[in-house]
């Protein structure tokens, strides 16, 4: 039992060690096979080239105004990020299930 437990750490470990390379692996898979996802993407990285105050607004410092066009922009680029994001988080819980079940299939737990 020692042993899978190490094996167990070890494995933790690596996974913690290695997170963003398989968090870069779960986006390239999601732009190569989700067509929905490629398009939320570049509908936001068109967003950002068009309307520079996105930057301004996401990663800017002190007081900013908006016009209520911007607004309206702002609030469309921030439902699409959110999107984005929980297809991202979808994969990413899925990866960890599928990882987790092929890894007690190998220590022989299931």
């Amino acid at each position: 039992m020692s042993i899978a437990v190490k094996e167990y750490n070890d494995l933790a470990k690596r996974i913690e060690d290695s997170f963003w390379e398989i968090d870069n692996d779960i986006i390239v898979d999601l732009r190569g096979k989700n067509s929905d996802y490629l398009s939320i993407c570049r509908q936001i990285g068109d967003m950002e080239g068009k309307y520079p105050f996105i930057q301004n607004v996401t990663e800017g410092e002190g007081t900013i105004s908006l016009t209520a066009e911007e607004h309206k922009v702002l609030v469309e680029y921030f439902r699409l990020s959110l999107k984005r994001d929980n297809i991202e988080r979808k994969q990413i819980y899925f990866r960890g299930h599928t990882d987790g079940y092929a890894y007690l299939r190998k220590i022989g737990a299931v």
